[in-house]
């Protein structure tokens, strides 16, 4: 076998061989990995362990193809959800994963049912399981290595590579990233579909390569389609040639997929068809002994290794490639192109079948190549080559925790988020050259237009801003390769991918970067699914919803908000703060940059608003030292805004609201029933200090004796532009009587005071639950 560097030439024929060998070694490895999970390893519980060999087994060729022949050590994969067991199986195959854990598919601490970056014990470039994420991702990590390594134009540093099922294109996520503008210029790019047709209860009848190929052609992609195998293009070359590629060309999917069941007799009753070519195929098939009939039958181009490789080395660098390779679901199994094989598992008798095809032994599964052999050499090269130096533990510029403005005046959180970046870059310019932020086209209606026009807009080149000399042009569109805001179309799915992937530079790279992502909180959970996968995935960024709620009143109900101020409560890996005031947004907002880019650290998510509301409400305290407890206060999720003697009622309200509570405490005062106010801005870790308390985690409680201590315990009213739920737990902390505020319902357009009066969050309303527990 020649030792020749991959993919500078075309394989020779001991080249293939071994190849070949690795791909037996792969298919029975993935199926092994399965069979040992279900078939196995005792099962106490009974329920289904699970695991699909069929759709392994339609990507064993390419995924032999591209690890032993293309790959090289800075690119990328994206693996298939399903196909995680091939993963596994190569990364055994070159070292990367012991032995032990071969057995443990979907086990305790064992390989996980998908491949995870952050909880599989071998190399996993990008976690994957959600729909369609795992292609995207690709698109998002090519972005962010370009923006976090500042790649000079036209160039890139290793290629991203998706392998994708086919029914993962049905996704519409898929679709609104692939047309985004910036990502025709990726010719990192490369998208590799398992095009066997076939879905979880089904031959999809209407799959076909030229729909696919004109989709992603219109949006600027290389299309390669990869359908027959060197054999059948052989056979295509013979008398009757034509007519069979003619009658398998015109024939549906199911029909074809019926023909990989048939036997050598029944294939030459049913290939030839009814039409005018048929005389001609029967004619050719006559010319062929059985097995070539039946290897021919099955012989589709993404199962050719050959063909396999040709394509692979026909990558165009300068735009992104997608390669359709036709597969055969369940290919070299028992179980291949049965339309129900998705989930199927081949018995004892059928393993060990396979075994004895490929060489190996059921009873010894793990069993390795003989030393020396030529595939041994290739997987020892192949491991070589893709060796990677660990990325390099790099913490970002430390963040202060206070800037030392004390706001005043009339503001909205909203347009503290716009003036608190403005200060962190002269405040702390290190940390602030580490801020990238991103949205889909709200820059200047989310108040980032300050921050856009102080850092830039950023572009792999510098272009032209046309309107720079026009006088009432106010957001400045400077597009160049030092920008620091990214902006994509409106797709949410789309922002929080490439959030995710900005906030995994720090660990793929060792460039760890601050994401922030603005949004319209109406629409924060479009994108919870996808941002939740990134932060699963390692991804460590800032999520920021504004405006929110129903104050956004003459809108109506068509844009409010009702459960996103629960995120912080049950998104893991997140913390969630609404801010009231101008000061809580810039103390929570520093305290969620020093958390980013760095192994102990975790993502946030910023509810603001745009309702204006008067500073001096906050009552920040002027004493540095009072100053520090109130900031440390807010961070930990909540402060007493205000304290009465003999309080006979307790108001807890966030957000936009706490201008309400302290309306309805003066009305309780002059009534004679004081009432402290406690503003609070994050629930989630709130409810963390409680459940510590309870000796359900670890997190700090000191919280809740400074904000709620035992002997002010009181009738709690809770209040928020949300739902109600979000604050509910807070009357368990001493077991008093409460009533809840908050919306449950969609709303009406008007102004502010009837929204909040038709949602029972208005001063009247939380006068009268006080009243309600009082009297």
């Amino acid at each position: 076998m020649s030792t020749a560097p991959a993919a500078t030439r075309r394989p020779t024929p001991a080249d293939l061989d071994a190849l070949k060998k690795v791909e037996d070694r792969a298919l029975w490895l993935s199926s092994a990995i399965v069979h040992h999970a279900n078939r196995v390893r005792p099962n106490p519980s009974g329920l289904k362990v699970g695991g699909h060999q069929a759709s392994c087994a339609s990507m064993v060729s390419i995924m032999t193809a591209l690890w032993f022949r293309h790959l090289g050590p800075e690119d990328r994969v994206s693996v298939k959800p399903h196909a995680s067991p091939v993963l596994h199986a190569i990364n055994y195959l070159l070292g990367e994963l012991d032995a032990s854990y071969l057995p443990t598919l979907r086990a305790f601490g064992g390989l996980q049912s998908y491949p995870s970056r952050s909880k599989d014990p071998d190399p996993v470039d990008y976690s994957t399981g959600s729909v369609g994420i795992g292609a995207t991702a690709t698109i998002w990590g090519a972005l962010a290595r370009r923006y976090a390594e500042k790649t000079p134009a036209g160039g890139f540093r290793g290629r991203q590579y998706a392998l994708v099922g086919d029914a993962e294109l049905d996704e519409g996520a898929v679709w609104e990233a692939v047309v985004d503008p910036q990502v025709a210029e990726l010719g990192e790019l490369v998208w590799i579909v398992d095009l066997n047709r076939q879905s979880l209860d089904r031959v999809v009848p209407t799959m076909a390569a030229d729909r696919l190929r004109d989709m992603f052609a219109a949006a600027g992609w290389q299309v390669l389609v990869l359908k027959y195998g060197t054999l059948l293009e052989e056979l295509f070359t013979r008398t009757g040639g034509e007519a069979l590629r003619d009658r398998i060309d015109t024939m549906s999917n199911a029909e074809y997929q019926r023909l990989l069941r048939c036997s050598a007799d029944q294939l030459r009753d049913r290939l030839p068809g009814t039409g005018p070519g048929a005389s001609a195929v029967t004619g050719l098939l006559a010319t062929l002994d059985d097995a070539t009939l039946l290897a021919a039958v099955r012989n589709l181009a993404g199962h050719d290794l050959e063909a396999l490789d040709a394509a692979l080395f026909a990558v165009d660098d300068h735009r992104p490639t997608v390669i359709l390779a036709y597969t055969v679901k369940g290919y070299g199994l028992p179980s291949h192109g049965h339309p129900q094989n998705h989930s199927s598992l081949l018995t004892e008798a059928q393993m060990r079948e396979l075994a004895d095809a490929v060489g190996t032994d059921l009873d010894d599964p793990w069993v390795g190549f003989a030393a020396g052999s030529d595939e041994a050499r290739l997987c020892a090269e192949t491991a070589t080559r893709l060796r990677r130096a660990a990325a390099p533990t790099v913490l970002p510029p430390g963040i202060p925790a206070d800037i030392g403005r004390t706001p005043t005046g009339v503001a909205t959180t909203q347009a503290a988020l716009g003036r608190a970046l403005l200060d962190l870059t002269r405040a702390a310019p290190e940390a602030a050259r580490r801020v990238v932020t991103v949205s889909p086209d709200v820059s200047s209606s989310t108040n980032l237009g300050g921050w856009v026009n102080k850092v830039g807009v950023w572009s792999p080149t510098e272009r032209v801003d046309w309107f720079a000399d026009d006088a009432e042009t106010i957001l400045h569109w400077r597009e160049r390769p030092t920008g620091q805001h990214i902006e994509l179309g409106i797709a949410e799915t789309n922002l929080v991918g490439l959030l995710g992937e900005l906030g995994a530079t720090w660990s793929r790279w060792g460039e760890p970067l601050l994401p922030i992502g603005v949004m319209y909180d109406p629409f924060v959970q479009r994108a919870l699914e996808p941002w939740s996968f990134g932060i699963y995935a390692g991804g460590q960024s800032i999520l920021v919803g504004t405006p929110s709620g129903v104050t956004l009143a003459p809108e109506g109900g068509a844009h409010q908000s009702i459960t996103t101020p629960s995120l912080g409560i049950e998104q893991p890996g997140c913390t969630t703060w609404e801010p009231a005031f101008a000061l809580d947004t810039e103390w929570a907002l520093l305290a969620a940059l020093s958390r980013l880019g760095r192994p102990d650290g975790g993502s946030a998510y910023l509810r603001l608003s745009t309702r204006p509301v008067d500073q001096t409400l906050a009552r920040v305290p002027a004493d540095p030292a009072a100053r520090e407890r109130r900031r440390r206060q807010v961070v930990a999720g909540a402060y007493p805004l205000r304290r009465q003697e003999g309080a006979r009622v307790t108001i807890a309200a966030m957000g936009a609201v706490v201008t309400e509570a302290l309306a309805a405490a003066d009305r309780l005062q002059a009534i004679g029933i004081p009432a402290d106010v406690v503003c609070v801005t994050s629930p989630g870790l709130l409810y963390k200090a409680l459940d510590a308390r309870a000796g359900h985690g670890d997190a700090p409680d000191w919280i809740l004796d400074q904000v709620f201590p035992a002997d002010r315990a009181t009738p709690l009213v809770t209040v928020l532009d949300g739902h109600p739920h979000t604050l509910a737990f807070l009357a368990t902390i001493h077991g008093v009587p409460n009533s809840r505020l908050g919306v449950m319902g969609f709303g009406q357009s008007g102004s502010l005071e009837e929204v909040y009066r038709y949602h029972g969050i208005d001063t009247d309303s939380i006068v009268g639950a006080a009243l309600d527990l009082t009297e």
